[in-house]
């Protein structure tokens, strides 16, 4: 059985400066190639009059060979007595650099080389800025063609000196420079008589004493939360919670939280169709689980441990962009944000610096990403969603964006970024400051009470509509000055406007915040369903509607993290008994002395 680990390694570099010669002399110095392939090359160059070259064995394609440039990321397969490797060659010229980035940022680690007759070019230290922007934290410089400097210790130290400086100042330390000739074969997989003033290791040896990533299995438990199935056939009242694992590992008896929303319980069952009864799973599996607690959580949040390293939390966060897109990312327009399961609205709210991918340019001024610039960017989103950073988990922590509906960039969340004001705070400072407010103040107004939102929810299963139109008719009924509307009404009538809307939920909220608002400034007494409102998105109401009183009648179990609700009803009651406890409470809060229920 094979045993051997895996490892994903890019080689990068100015063109001409010998990546794939490199390649190619590791795949013969290996024995990687099939039969006969080594000699194949060579008598074609033979046929050709053409000498031959190592680069050859990987630029297979004879418009590449024509042109002595490697076009796209090709990737090619060779082993070691410790591991297999999987390289990456990315492109150096200039025109394809856009490929460079999707080749190296499947990597784990990186050679770059440095052509020591030529020096460190431009290239070369554009290429390990991007390194840089792309996580990669190991990287070898490797100096290569040390033949056509007659293998000159000062020519290597020299450049060793002027990259290490370079490298310095974007904050990166390399593993190692090494000396080598791609072509002659010097410090490629062993010890070269041509340089005794080099002592290290080779380039394979090197590669071999690269740490490993994290085995998936090993890490933190991430199970992104797909959905919540839910059963009530032959009184089977389950709610199985419904994912993919894609870090770590997850049993029964296991105590978990999930993130944003902080809600904690322990794995009950773990359900699977048509198998046999399980106890645990891992990586890949696909599975449906079962709490001990039942909790009320939506789709888009992250399951971990509660032993375990915990997700960040948070509504802005700096991260490393590849944008796709062609319209540029700007300031100012909502697009929609994928991390895992969840979306969420999101906003550019800062672009800290631009790298052009096709010409490597860094701009510090631009205000925009243009299509292949590779950014470095703060994002806002509108609610609290949980990530990881690139460094600690991977897959919760890349993210890709979409506008009007085609992914158009994506990226590596690099760090927590804590902005003074919201995108709420932000919204509610413009929409208060361009208020324009009638003439007629509400003490003015003949209504007998203050204005006041009752929100009512409960499981999307329950009826909360029958509940609200009795409560306003009653309140009616005594002469209060009341309306009840449903949440779907918030966007009826706007199909054709939806493609602006990210994130139809999000937008619903907003509209039900801005409808309250205007409501309650008219004096009225304002009622509204909403199917699981969640903690964030009540907290998201009361901002939108200070100083009003918000009052949150919950009908079933409690939706909610904290102890937040103002009026608990039991699901089996009757409405009218539901409408006399809303009420009574109302009585209390309101000063309602004369309220009969119809």
């Amino acid at each position: 059985m094979n045993t051997l680990e895996q490892m994903n390694l890019v080689i990068v570099g100015h063109v001409d400066h010998g990546k794939s010669t490199l390649i190619g002399r590791l795949l013969a110095d290996t024995d990687s190639l099939p039969d006969g392939k080594l000699e194949q090359v060579k008598k074609v160059c033979e046929i050709n009059s053409k000498p031959f070259e190592y680069a050859f064995l990987l630029d297979a394609l004879k418009d590449e060979q024509s042109q002595g440039i490697t076009i796209d990321s090709a990737r090619c397969f060779f082993k070691s007595n410790k591991r297999h490797y999987i390289i990456i060659d990315a492109p150096g010229h200039i025109e394809f650099l856009k490929n460079m980035v999707t080749g190296a940022a499947r990597a784990e680690a990186a050679i770059l080389l440095i052509d020591a007759d030529e020096g460190v070019q431009e290239n070369s230290k554009r290429h390990g800025y991007l390194l840089s922007m792309l996580g990669i934290k190991q990287i070898l410089v490797a100096v290569n063609k040390m033949d056509l400097v007659n293998y000159d210790e000062s020519v290597f130290e020299r450049v060793k000196k002027e990259y290490t400086a370079f490298l310095k100042e974007i904050n990166v330390e390399p593993k190692s420079f090494i000396p080598i000739s791609a072509r002659e074969g010097d410090f490629i997989v062993g010890a070269s008589d041509k340089m005794p003033w080099y002592t290290g290791m080779s380039i394979l040896e090197h590669m071999d004493d690269l740490e490993k990533e994290q085995k998936k299995e090993e890490k933190a438990l991430r199970f992104p939360l797909q959905d919540i199935y839910k059963f009530t056939e032959k009184n089977d009242d389950r709610r199985i919670f419904a994912g993919t694992v894609q870090t770590g590992t997850l049993a029964v008896g296991d105590d978990v939280v999930f993130y944003p929303s902080g809600k904690t319980s322990k794995v009950k069952t773990i359900e699977s169709f048509n198998t046999e009864p399980k106890t645990q799973v891992s990586v890949g599996e696909a599975t449906g689980i079962t709490l001990e607690t039942q909790i009320y959580v939506k789709p888009g949040e992250i399951m971990c441990r509660a032993n375990e390293l915990a997700c960040k939390v948070g509504s802005s966060f700096k991260a490393h962009l590849f944008w796709l897109g062609k319209v540029p990312l700007v300031k100012d327009k909502q697009y929609k944000l994928k991390i895992g399961t969840a979306q969420a609205t999101v906003l550019l709210k800062d672009v800290i610096h631009v790298l052009d991918a096709s010409n490597l340019d860094q701009n510090n001024e631009k205000t925009k990403v243009e299509r292949h610039d590779v950014a470095e960017c703060i994002f806002v989103t509108q609610k609290p969603i949980a990530f990881d950073l690139s460094s600690d988990v991977e897959v919760t922590g890349r993210f890709v964006i979409v506008d009007d509906y085609e992914i158009a960039g994506g990226g590596i969340i690099t760090s927590e970024s804590v902005e003074e004001e919201s995108l709420l705070e932000l919204y509610k400072a413009a929409r208060d400051g361009s208020w324009v407010r009638g003439h007629i103040e509400n003490r003015d107004r003949l209504y007998k009470h203050k204005a006041r939102v009752i929100l009512i929810s409960s499981d999307a299963s329950l009826d909360r509509v029958a509940l609200a139109k009795q409560l306003e008719a009653t309140l009616f009924e005594q002469g209060k000055a009341v309306y009840s509307m449903g949440l779907p009404n918030l966007l009826s009538g706007v199909a054709t406007d939806l493609k602006h809307v990210p994130n139809s939920r999000e937008e619903q909220i907003r509209r039900l915040g801005e409808m309250a608002h205007a409501f309650t400034d008219a004096g009225l007494i304002f009622i509204s369903t909403v199917p699981e409102l969640d903690d964030f998105e009540l907290t998201l109401l009361k901002s939108l509607l200070t100083p009003v009183q918000v009052d949150l009648v919950n009908l079933g179990p409690n939706l909610f993290q904290s102890d937040v609700v103002d009026v608990l009803l039991d699901e089996g009651s009757s409405i009218d008994d539901q409408v006399r406890t809303v009420v009574d409470y109302l009585k209390s809060r309101l000063g309602i002395k004369r309220i009969r229920i119809l």
